[in-house]
Formats: structure tokens, sequence, C-alpha cells
């Protein structure tokens, strides 16, 4: 499995396709083709960061609905402890970062699934954390 970052998805769902440049079309192929060999994982919160903020219900329950096709993949304890681990180490390096970003590195690490995101954030945890960042073909 892959974990995709709200950035991401962000991309494929909530922007039109004229309004992106070659490198992001790149990141939504890539994401297409997770998509289509059943990899792409979405973690509850990244449903949360992606459906907050819309205004207007209609475009929401559509995002709702397109969301839908991804479960959820059920978190445990041990996977809030590591993300409070990943949380403390960054800190004590001097790295700061988001609940969301620690969660997804928390899982990422617990699961060995690796992270598939735009936002240069997690180069510098990776600094700090033997995470998985997916290159994009």
């Amino acid at each position: 499995m892959i974990l995709v970052d709200t950035c991401i998805f962000s991309l494929a769902l909530r922007r039109r396709r004229a309004s992106l440049s070659r490198a992001e079309l790149r990141l939504v192929g890539e994401l297409t083709s997770f998509i289509r060999a059943s990899r792409a994982s979405l973690l509850g919160i990244v449903r949360q960061e992606l459906l907050s903020g819309i205004r207007d219900a209609a475009q929401f329950e559509r995002l709702r609905a397109g969301l839908r096709a991804f479960p959820d993949p059920a978190l445990e304890i041990e996977d809030f402890e590591m993300a409070a681990q990943v949380t403390n180490r960054c800190h004590k390096a001097g790295v700061a970062g988001s609940v969301t970003d620690f969660l997804i590195c928390g899982v990422s690490l617990r699961r060995d699934w690796p992270i598939f995101t735009a936002d240069k954030d997690f180069h510098s945890y990776a600094r700090h954390l033997p995470l998985r960042l997916v290159q994009p073909a």
C-alpha cells in the first residue's frame, strides 16, 4: 500500500486539470496508477482535510461520494503511539510539523508503507526518520 497525502488527492479531486502544471499532471497520473492497482490508501484524517472548507453543499457531496471508494485503513493504538514518537523525534531535532503529517509518518513507519506527497515538509521529516517517499516516475 501507499499512503497518499492530502496535497496529492487535492490536485486530483479539487483542482481543474487545465490549471495543473506538467509536474502536477504527472503526480495525478501516478495517483491514477496507484488507484488502478488498488495500492492507494487514504487515512481518515486526510479524508477530513479534503472535505473541510468546502462551502458548496453539492460540491461537498460529490467529493464525499468520490472518496467513499477509498476505505480507511483501521488505525490502531500503535499507529498513534508511533506518531507521537516521530513527533517527539522531529521536535527534538528542531523540525515542526502538523498532527496530520506526523500521523502519516507514524503509520508509514509502523506499516512500512511509502508516502506519496508533494509536500516538501516530508523531506525535512525524512532527514530524521527512516521514511520512504514515493518518487514519481
